[in-house]
């Protein structure tokens, strides 16, 4: 279980991702417990995590336009997919606690 303590960011793991109509997936290694996503337009975004091959689709995480969000993911997974049908920017940055 993660400890509720203020996010505590991987820096320089950091990505910024253009999530478009198509799924695509990013790497974001292994070992932190969450993920710190930014969106950083007004379109809505979808996010799944887990392993290499992973896709996205409307099914998935929601990840509304111009907010941020923080998601916990087992230490193993290596990769974030995301889609969106507006097309969006999106920051996204593992580390451990919460904001």
């Amino acid at each position: 279980m993660a400890i509720l303590a203020p996010f505590q960011p991987r820096f320089g793991a950091g990505i910024v991702v253009s999530p478009a109509a198509a799924s695509a997936n990013s790497a974001i290694g292994k070992g932190n417990k969450q993920i710190h996503f930014a969106n950083l337009t007004s379109a809505v975004c979808y996010v799944s995590i887990g392993y290499s091959g992973l896709t996205a689709s409307t099914a998935d995480f929601p990840i509304p336009g111009n907010s941020t969000r923080v998601l916990s993911k087992d230490e193993d997974m290596t990769h974030v997919a995301y889609i969106s049908a507006a097309g969006t920017t999106l920051h996204i940055i593992p580390g451990e606690g919460w904001i």
